[in-house]
């Protein structure tokens, strides 16, 4: 288990990277009004996205393997966790779903559109939203 939260840590450096520079990417795409490039910006996008899913997969086996997780609720009920405890085992894993929704949600509406100034406009939008919530509900203090 140990393996999987040490994944899990590592892996949202490199998750938050990669989203945060397909965000950068795509905010600049918009504000300059240049044109969408398929080889570029599209794969800058996916590998967002990808990484978001895979540190989330990671994240659930986390979630039902260890003590702070689904654990600590059936253990100890919503009312009995500490703030700390509240943040692991329930903000950080809801909040983490709507953001990895979102940031798939701005990827898939990309896919339809034509023009690039919407193609960067849904992908900004989206994955700077998903990006936000991630960063707020990150435990900073407990990171392993």
């Amino acid at each position: 288990m140990n393996v999987f939260i040490s994944l899990h840590s590592y892996i949202a450096f490199l998750a938050l990277s990669v989203v945060l520079l397909a965000f950068i990417n795509a905010l600049n795409g918009f504000l300059t009004s240049r044109e969408f490039i398929d080889t570029r910006d599209r794969r800058l996008s996916l590998a967002g996205v990808a990484f978001f899913h895979l540190q989330f997969l990671i994240g659930v086996v986390v979630y039902f393997t260890s003590a702070k997780g689904f654990y600590a609720i059936s253990e100890l009920g919503i009312g009995g966790l500490t703030s700390a405890a509240r943040l692991t085992a329930l903000e950080h894993p809801v909040t983490n779903l709507i953001a990895v929704a979102l940031v798939t949600i701005g990827w898939s509406r990309h896919k339809k559109l034509t023009d690039s100034k919407a193609k960067f406009k849904s992908i900004a939008l989206f994955y700077g939203i998903g990006l936000l919530l991630v960063l707020s509900r990150i435990p900073w203090g407990q990171w392993e």
